[in-house]
């Protein structure tokens, strides 16, 4: 019994971990973004354009994710949606002090176009 009892705390603890990683943390090879990279994004060399671009998509990724349709939908876009507009937001965000950070372009626009892909 004690056995028993010790394999499904062990499970559920094993469960309790993986239900609080993020889809982005799931998959943080950068193959994961191989659709996308290197980023668009980290090609437009103005400023403006670029902040124009990113909070386009995190407009967009904001709207899905608040999306009754897309959160009670079985697709992942809501998903895909939420982890665009938090990295959207912080390449924004960095942005609004004129430092662009590759990291976080990067995950805007693959986050952004797996949003994109589970939509359509």
């Amino acid at each position: 019994m004690k056995i028993v009892k010790a394999l499904s705390l062990a499970l559920a603890m094993a469960t309790g971990v993986m239900a609080s990683a993020s889809a982005a943390d799931l998959f943080s090879s950068p193959e994961m973004c191989r659709l996308v990279q290197p980023a668009h994004l980290l090609t437009i060399e103005s400023n403006d354009q670029l902040t124009d671009e990113v909070v386009r998509m995190m407009t967009e990724a904001v709207n899905v994710a608040d999306s009754s349709a897309w959160i009670d939908s079985q697709r992942h876009a809501f998903t895909w949606a939420s982890e665009a507009k938090v990295a959207c937001g912080k390449a924004y965000g960095y942005l609004r002090y004129n430092h662009r950070d590759d990291d976080y372009l990067n995950k805007c626009e693959c986050f952004y176009k797996r949003m994109q892909q589970y939509m359509y």
